[in-house]
Formats: structure tokens, sequence, C-alpha cells
């Protein structure tokens, strides 16, 4: 009984932090500008590609939310569910194959590098800070670990697949 007990206070602690986790993700989601105006306002701009069941979006999510405090007014922060049928073309676009991907814009709306999967929080605020100052952009060649995504149909829903990978990283062309 004392074992059933202690399972049931668990598995809603589990519930309730993944909640949070989902509120915090989706409420930076819903903040952010729409892409089209985030690049043609004469800021730079950071783009996140991620999904609700990523569980490295959700670990990078307070990295996120710190970058948005500390550079507000200064940086747009653009999160795009890939999901979302309305971003298919970006995906393809830019080859997103694993999640969580960044752009990085420039103030006047062209990409300078991307990167892909867990960055430590030191690493993505290096190369925000760089992208603010029109600087070289460091630590593009890193790779952190990846969510796969697979075709994602309205239908069936998205389910991770086998791959778990994303392009090395660079400028796209």
């Amino acid at each position: 009984m004392a074992l059933a007990s202690i399972a049931a206070v668990l598995a809603v602690v589990v519930l309730w932090t993944r909640s949070l986790s989902n509120q915090g993700l989706e409420a930076l989601a819903h903040a952010s500008l729409p892409l089209d105006k985030a690049l043609s306002n004469g800021r730079p701009t950071l783009v996140e590609f991620y999904a609700d069941w990523c569980q490295v979006c959700h670990q990078m999510e307070p990295t996120m939310a710190q970058l948005k405090q500390n550079h507000r007014g200064g940086l747009d922060l653009v999160l795009l569910n890939v999901e979302n049928p309305l971003w298919e073309q970006e995906l393809e676009q830019f080859q997103v194959r694993g999640i969580p991907t960044f752009l990085f814009y420039d103030a006047d709306g062209s990409v300078q590098g991307r990167a892909v999967g867990l960055l430590p929080p030191e690493q993505l605020e290096a190369m925000v800070a760089a992208l603010l100052q029109d600087a070289p952009l460091p630590f593009l060649n890193n790779q952190g670990v990846t969510s796969a995504i697979g075709k994602a149909t309205p239908d069936q829903g998205t389910a991770a697949g086998p791959r778990s990978h994303g392009e090395r990283v660079g400028v796209p062309e």
C-alpha cells in the first residue's frame, strides 16, 4: 500500500512537471513574433525549430527563456513548431532533420549560421552575442543531441523515427 502511494505521488509529480515544461515552451512560441515580421524589423533574429514532444527542446527551454529576457528589444526570438504545416517550406529549405535546429539571422534578415541539437547555455549565449555584434558566430561546427523528425501528416500525427541526426552546421546555401 505504501509503495502504491509513493508511485501515485511520483506519477502526479512527473505529469505536473511535464505540464509546466509544456507551458513554458508553448508560452515562448506564442510570445514570439511571426517569422516574416521578425526578419523585416531590422533586429537580429534567432529561430528555433521545435516540437512539443521533443525532450531536447524542453531541455533548451530555460536557456531560450533566459536569452529572451537578457536580450529583450535587441533580439527577436521565433519558435516554429515542426508539426505545423505552415513551416513545411522552411523545413525543406533549411534541411531540418533534427530538432532543435537554430537559425541565426542578422538585422537584414540574412542567415548567418545554424546550430543543431542540445547546446550548452554559454555556447548559445556566445553565438547570440556575436550575432548582436555582427561578428562571426562561434561554435558552428558543434552539434548536440537532437530529436529526430519525420514526415507528419495531419491525420497520422508525428512519431519520432529512427533518425536522430541533423545536418552538420554551416550557412545554408
